[in-house]
C-alpha cells in the first residue's frame, strides 16, 4: 500500500473518533498494552511528559515542546487531530512522521489490527512512541486523547503531569458533569510523579484532584498558586507580553485570554522537568514563546490567514473554547466595519451554548466539513435563526469561504471556526499558511 492506502485502510479498519464519534471509544487499556508488548515497550525509552485537559492542552503541550527543543534536545510531540494531514500528529523538533515510516509500521502490525480490533487513536499511540523511540528523542511530549484513566496515551510514566482548564466535553463519554470528567482526567496522575494543574477556580475540583493526588502520592502544584508572574498584559491583537520572575520579560505569541494561565502553567512546569536533570535555558524560553507555531508546526489556535480583509482560524469547538475566544471576536468586531462568521460544527456539541455566545450583528455563513460527525449546515442555520442570526448556507467549507472573501471588504473581518474539520478545509484555501 501507498502512503493514501495506508491511511484508508486505518480509517476503514480501525475505529476513529474523528470520523464517527463515541462509536470509535474502546475503555480500557488492554489493546493498548498489548500492542505495546509486541512493539517491544517503546515508550521505557524515552523521557516524557503528559499533558490531558479539555481546553489548553494543545497550547500547553506546543509551548514545552518548543522550549525542550530550542534549549537543545530532542522532542517528540504528540497530538491530535490533525487538519491538514495525518502526519502532523507525530512530530520530532516540528518535523512530522514520514510517510514511510506509517506504511512500514502499519505493515508490520497489520496481523494484530486484523485480530484485536484496535482503534484508530489506539493505534495511532503506538506508533508515536514507536517512532520517538526509533529517532531516539530526549524527550516526548504527549497528549491524550479526549480522555485520562482509560486514553490509549495512559501506559506510560511520564516525568510530569499536567491538567489544563476542565470544561464540558464527550460528556456522552467521560461525565455529564465538570466533576466527572476532571475525575476522568485526573486518572493521568501516577504514583509519586508531579503533577500540575492549570486553570480551576472551583474549590471542589480542587479538592477532587487533592483527594487523587493524594491516593498515589503524587505531589501536586496548582499553578494559579505559584509564583512565576510578576505581570502579564494582552495586547491588542490578543498576543502576550509576560514579566516572569525566572525568564524575564517575554513576548508570547499565542493569543487570547486562556494563555495567560496556559503560560502559567507551563513555567510551573519547567520548574519540576529543571529538577529532574532538564537544562532549560532563558533564551531557549524566549525563543519558544515567540516562535512557537514555527518550532512545532502548531495551526488553527486564532491564526492569521489573511490581512485585507482580516481573516482569522481557530478551532473552538466546544462551550469552554468559546468563553475564551469571544472576548477576542468581539473586539475584532469592534474595530472593524463588518463581521462574517464562517461556522461549522460537530454533531455532538453544544450547539446552542455556543451560538448563544456569538454576536448577532455578524453575517453567518452556515457551513458543514466533508466529514460523517458534521452537523448538518441547514440544520445549524436553523438554529442559528432561533437567535436572530442572519445568514446563509453553505454545503462545502470552501463555498463558505470564498463568498465572504468576494462579499467581505478589505476593512471587514472574517472568522472561521467551530470545528476542527471546518478549519482543517478552509487551511488548505490559504497553502501558504501551512506550518
Amino acid at each position: 500500500m501507498n502512503y493514501k492506502e495506508t491511511l484508508d485502510y486505518l480509517y476503514k479498519r480501525t475505529p476513529a473518533y474523528h470520523n464517527i464519534g463515541a462509536l470509535a471509544y474502546k475503555p480500557g487499556l488492554e489493546r493498548s498494552l498489548a500492542l505495546d508488548e509486541i512493539t517491544g515497550n517503546p515508550h521505557k525509552r524515552f523521557k516524557s511528559i503528559h499533558v490531558a485537559g479539555t481546553n489548553g492542552k494543545g497550547s500547553v503541550a506546543h509551548l514545552l515542546a518548543a522550549i525542550l527543543q530550542a534549549s537543545g534536545y530532542k522532542v517528540g510531540l504528540y497530538t491530535s487531530p490533525h487538519l491538514l494531514d495525518f502526519s502532523e500528529r507525530i512530530r520530532i523538533n516540528g518535523r512530522p512522521i514520514t510517510q514511510q515510516y506509517v506504511i512500514d509500521f502499519v505493515g508490520k502490525n497489520i496481523k494484530f489490527i486484523e485480530r484485536e480490533n484496535i482503534s484508530f487513536f489506539e493505534f495511532t499511540s503506538a506508533m508515536a512512541f514507536d517512532f520517538f523511540r526509533h529517532k531516539k528523542v530526549n524527550y516526548a511530549v504527549i497528549e491524550t486523547g479526549l480522555g485520562g484513566k482509560y486514553d490509549s496515551t495512559n501506559i506510560i510514566k511520564p516525568l510530569v503531569s499536567v491538567i489544563t482548564g476542565i470544561s464540558l466535553e464527550h460528556t456522552q463519554l467521560l461525565g455529564k458533569t465538570i466533576s466527572e470528567i476532571a475525575y476522568e482526567k485526573a486518572g493521568i496522575m501516577k504514583r509519586n510523579v508531579p503533577v500540575v494543574i492549570g486553570e480551576t477556580h472551583d474549590d471542589g475540583l480542587k479538592q477532587l484532584f487533592r483527594s487523587k493526588a493524594f491516593e498515589v502520592s503524587a505531589p501536586i502544584i496548582f499553578s494559579t498558586q505559584k509564583e512565576t508572574l510578576l505581570d502579564a498584559e494582552m495586547q491588542a491583537n490578543g498576543s502576550w507580553i509576560y514579566d516572569t520572575i525566572q525568564y524575564g520579560l517575554l513576548a508570547g505569541e499565542l493569543r487570547g485570554p486562556a494563555q495567560k494561565i496556559n503560560s502559567q502553567t507551563v513555567l510551573t512546569t519547567l520548574k519540576i522537568l529543571a529538577n529532574t536533570g532538564a537544562q532549560i535555558r532563558i533564551s531557549a524560553v524566549r525563543k519558544a514563546f515567540k516562535n512557537v507555531s514555527q518550532m512545532t508546526g502548531l495551526m488553527g489556535r486564532w491564526q492569521e490567514l489573511q490581512s485585507k480583509p482580516k481573516v482569522i482560524c481557530d478551532i473552538g469547538h466546544n462551550f469552554g473554547a468559546w468563553e475564551i475566544n469571544k472576548r477576542l471576536l468581539f473586539y475584532e468586531s469592534g474595530r472593524h466595519a463588518k463581521t462574517h462568521i464562517i461556522i461549522g460544527m460537530s454533531d455532538d456539541k453544544d450547539i446552542d451554548g455556543m451560538l448563544s455566545m456569538m454576536p448577532d450583528s455578524a453575517t453567518y455563513y452556515f457551513t458543514q466539513a466533508a466529514n460523517e460527525r458534521a452537523f448538518p449546515a441547514d440544520e445549524l442555520a436553523k438554529r442559528g435563526e432561533s437567535q436572530g442570526f442572519n445568514g446563509q448556507i453553505y454545503l462545502s467549507v470552501e463555498d463558505a469561504v470564498k463568498d465572504a472573501l468576494i462579499k467581505a471588504s478589505p476593512n471587514d473581518f472574517v472568522l472561521i471556526s467551530g470545528s476542527a474539520f471546518v478549519v482543517g478545509e478552509a487551511l488548505r484555501l490559504f497553502p501558504d499558511k501551512h506550518l
